[in-house]
């Protein structure tokens, strides 16, 4: 299992593409995601010729997860150093939920490492809603059953009709959640801690010049899509879509329709 040594922890990457002949991308996981959430990604980019990086952030699944809670720019720093041990100078940045808000701050942090951003069922600030919804998932995390916290936080991240046709696949996953190692959950609580404390860049978004993608589901319950409106308000050039029939994990929902707009997205910037 490869891993650098980062700021202090070890990070979980793996490097797809041998011939780069379009350029580069990094993937940033959601939340509760690791990096082979993006493998249906990953195949596109690499049969059109991109380097692919994906790697998991401090706390989560595959990475070292030191005490928390984290911050944003703490995430960004560690992707940035990724990048240079790498030798990624520029590279486009692909995020959905946490690391979408992880790109965020990447490219206020760091614009000259950005070629271009998209950002997919994110937020640039937390209200009073979400914070709950997050607590939740937080709760849920400290009973330290896997088999409970996958369940319990079904509803609030997929649209009624992806549980409906994906209940046995749900099931199995559900299942397979009983055996994830403990300290899973305290690098998610360390994560809830620092969404909910420490993201607020909203007054900042109009900083951003790259090219932007701003994706968001229709009927996304856990960040509802005046999140992604409020974005692309402040980015006053950013691309906007909004998928209907979707809720919060896009990458798995609607593969076939988000897929082909990344791919289109990125090489318009050529």
């Amino acid at each position: 299992m490869p891993k650098i040594k980062i700021n202090g922890i070890e990070l979980f990457y793996e490097v797809y593409g041998k011939h780069n002949t379009e350029g580069t991308i990094v993937f940033f996981n959601g939340v509760m995601a690791t990096a082979s959430s993006w493998q249906s990604q990953v195949d596109i980019f690499v049969h059109h010729g991109f380097k692919v990086v994906v790697h998991d952030l401090r706390g989560q699944l595959k990475s070292d997860k030191p005490k928390g809670p984290y911050s944003f720019k703490q995430h960004a720093h560690d992707s940035m150093e990724l990048m240079k041990a790498l030798s990624i100078e520029k590279a486009h940045l692909i995020g959905t939920s946490y690391g979408g808000e992880v790109i965020l701050t990447f490219t206020l942090q760091y614009p000259d490492m950005v070629q271009s951003i998209a950002v997919i069922n994110s937020v640039s600030e937390v209200d009073e809603a979400l914070r709950e919804g997050v607590n939740e998932w937080k709760r849920l995390a400290q009973t330290y059953d896997g088999e409970t916290f996958f369940r319990g936080m079904l509803k609030s991240v997929y649209h009624p009709v992806y549980l409906k046709d994906n209940a046995e696949l749900l099931e199995k996953r559900a299942k397979q959640f009983a055996a994830i190692p403990k300290d899973y959950f305290d690098g998610q609580i360390a994560l809830y801690d620092t969404f909910m404390n420490d993201l607020n860049v909203t007054s900042q978004l109009h900083q951003i010049k790259v090219p932007v993608l701003i994706v968001t589901g229709e009927n996304d319950e856990l960040k509802p899509r005046h999140f992604s409106d409020l974005m692309a308000k402040e980015i006053k050039h950013a691309q906007y879509v909004i998928i209907p029939e979707c809720g919060h994990v896009t990458i798995f929902e609607k593969p076939q329709t988000l897929n082909p707009m990344l791919l289109g997205f990125v090489l318009s910037q050529k």
